[in-house]
């Protein structure tokens, strides 16, 4: 295309483009059958005129078809040199021409044309119809340029008259404001001035404080975004510590569930203890005292002992208090007072006092705690 050989041209290659064409021509018909080339630069696209001769060995094409109809020609030999432009013109050599060609000018860019196209070249005719109306057309647009020039030009006189106007007004403006600035010093001008220096440091001040505002500003935003994270972390850190003791302690729950079945499973009487002590703890035993007794040991106690039954304390001077084996149930324990239940012990403890005070006692209504 045109711009492939202008690119060819800008690249300097045209002279190395010329000789490797000069070579392919050789090489294709032959060097000593080349009459001329001339490259033409006259058109649009560069371009090489070949000018060579078609000169050709070996029998011609038409010989069979000349035996076939019995004519009689003087024979030759077949290795003669010829001149014949039908052997390398044929459709399939100008065919052949065109790949070969593609191939050798691969290297500068050059792509064959469309291989079978329908594509045909314009006739003459055609051409300069078409050149004609394309002239016409131009013509249009230069009487429509000229036109548009013309409206410019007017456009531009135009402006320029304004422009002229608006410096005389800025210049009267500029005489107005010169002739107020002189009336203004007759009428105290340090004054004006020092007003002006004042303003202007009130500007600076002003300006200054603005700055040292958007700083503070920045730096409070600064630190509520840091304050923000680090509130985030001590509580993402806090969930995690909350999650952890959880965890934690479900294993303690889960190890100490485990331990107390298999304890009740060494020791049928385990579960019976544990009642036994709140049982102590309840009716008002000291620790030292609930741990002697939890152990099968005797203990003589002097005080006061709650019932939940009756909700009241009963005193005692001197009692004897041990664990035992319930007599209608062996596989349970039971707290006795010299050597009775102290279920039994306390109902007597009430009895007592009802007959003391010679009067009925109604007994308090029982609680929803543990039945003793």
């Amino acid at each position: 295309t045109h711009e492939d050989m202008e690119r060819i041209e800008r690249e300097g290659r045209l002279d190395e483009w010329c000789a490797d064409n000069m070579k392919y021509f050789a090489d294709t018909f032959g060097k000593e059958n080349i009459v001329a080339a001339h490259l033409h630069r006259d058109e649009e696209t560069p371009h090489i005129h070949v000018t060579l001769v078609p000169i050709v060995k070996g029998e011609r094409k038409r010989r069979k078809r000349e035996e076939q109809t019995k004519k009689r020609y003087r024979k030759k030999p077949t290795d003669t040199v010829r001149l014949c432009a039908d052997d390398i013109m044929t459709r399939l050599r100008l065919k052949s021409y065109q790949d070969t060609y593609a191939v050798a000018m691969a290297k500068y860019g050059l792509q064959r044309g469309i291989d079978g196209s329908t594509a045909r070249h314009k006739s003459t005719q055609q051409y300069y119809n078409e050149t004609k109306k394309l002239a016409d057309s131009l013509k249009a647009e230069v009487v429509d340029l000229q036109r548009q020039k013309e409206t410019a030009q007017e456009e531009l006189r135009r402006a320029k008259k304004e422009i002229q106007t608006e410096k005389l007004k800025g210049a009267a403006t500029t005489a107005a404001a010169n002739i107020a600035e002189s009336v203004g010093s007759l009428f105290g001008s340090n004054k004006v001035k020092t007003l002006e220096r004042e303003n202007t440091a009130l500007h600076r001040e002003v300006a200054t404080h603005g700055e040292a505002i958007e700083a503070l500003q920045d730096r409070i935003q600064t630190m509520q975004a840091d304050h923000s994270r680090q509130m985030a972390e001590i509580q993402q850190k806090h969930r995690r510590e909350i999650v952890d003791k959880e965890a934690k302690h479900k294993q303690e729950i889960s190890f100490l569930k485990t331990v107390i079945a298999r304890a009740a499973a060494w020791f049928p009487y385990f579960r019976e203890m544990l009642r036994i002590e709140n049982l102590c703890r309840l009716v008002g035993f000291s620790d030292g005292q609930t741990a002697t007794l939890v152990k099968g040991k005797p203990l003589e106690y002097a005080g006061e002992l709650y019932s939940e039954e009756h909700g009241r304390k009963f005193k005692t001077e001197k009692a004897g208090v041990q664990v035992m084996k319930d007599p209608t149930d062996g596989t349970k324990l039971v707290l006795a007072i010299d050597r009775k239940p102290i279920a039994e012990w306390f109902k007597e403890q009430f009895d007592k006092l009802r007959q003391s005070i010679h009067r009925p006692i109604q007994p308090q209504r029982k609680g929803r705690g543990m039945k003793l």
